[in-house]
């Protein structure tokens, strides 16, 4: 299960140091629910090597502000407390998602 991330907790899991991708996504939002099983999927696979958690633009504002997040779902990848240059916009295969995840611990 995704970690649930907010304005409040955002920048100390980004600081962590560790690999985290946070899903930018709303309820009222058609492919962010159809990406919903993948990213608790993949957040259960890779539990303990990357934190992947959702932050609901609907509840919360300022992260999303701050990284000028437009359309959703989005996805960013931060590592070492950096955002990186991989980013994910719309809905994503399986395969996709985990290609990219791959990339992120390359890093």
């Amino acid at each position: 299960m995704a970690l649930t991330i907010t304005d409040a907790n955002a920048k100390e899991i980004i600081a962590s140091g560790k690999p985290v991708i946070i899903d930018f996504w709303a309820t009222w939002c058609g492919p962010c629910m159809a990406m919903g099983p993948i990213v608790d999927n993949l957040a259960a696979e890779y539990e303990g090597r990357v934190v992947i958690g959702k932050y609901n633009v609907d509840e919360e504002g300022d992260l999303a502000a701050e990284h000028r997040i437009m359309s959703i779902p989005t996805f960013l990848f931060f590592k070492n407390g950096e955002k990186t240059a991989i980013r994910l916009a719309g809905s994503q295969s399986r395969e996709t998602f985990k290609a990219k995840i791959e990339e992120l611990l390359a890093l």
